[in-house]
């Protein structure tokens, strides 16, 4: 069973529990979804689009988490943790800080690049290419600029 099935799987034992964040969620996902489907003007088969798409979904909800926080609206912060929790469900685990660096570290002796700083760009191009659902860019970037300062 594909990510999309299960989204609507799981959006009918939601509303059959009655479970309303979850059922929400997964429906502004199904949504988005559908979305790029239009956009694109063919339907969405492959697990890793849809996976990009909840990914950009979770960082939307973490963005708007700093907001919420500033403004003191606890009530809302509650509810984008919740729906985050959600979503994260469905990524696949992601890569611990210690194997993006031991990836990383691989990466940059297969490359041969230098080790400084003017190698960063194409460092990082060389990690995402091969890191990108694996694991988290802002970690794949701390782990490149650790590397390449010497730490």
């Amino acid at each position: 069973m594909g990510l999309k099935e299960q989204l609507m799987n799981d959006y009918k034992e939601a509303m059959k529990s009655g479970d309303h964040a979850r059922k929400e969620t997964v429906n502004l996902v199904r949504a988005a979804i559908k979305q790029r489907e239009v956009d694109m003007r063919k339907v969405i088969d492959d697990d890793s689009e849809i996976v990009s798409i909840i990914k950009k979904q979770v960082k939307m909800r973490t963005d708007a988490l700093a907001d919420f926080a500033k403004a003191g609206r606890d009530d809302l912060t509650e509810a984008y943790n919740k729906e985050i929790e959600v979503l994260k469900a469905y990524l696949p685990e992601e890569m611990s800080y210690e194997d993006i660096k031991a990836s990383v570290q691989k990466i940059a002796e297969d490359s041969g690049l230098e080790r400084s700083m003017k190698s960063m760009g194409q460092m990082m191009k060389s990690a995402m290419a091969e890191l990108k659902d694996k694991a988290d860019g802002s970690e794949v970037s701390k782990a490149v600029k650790e590397y390449l300062s010497g730490k």
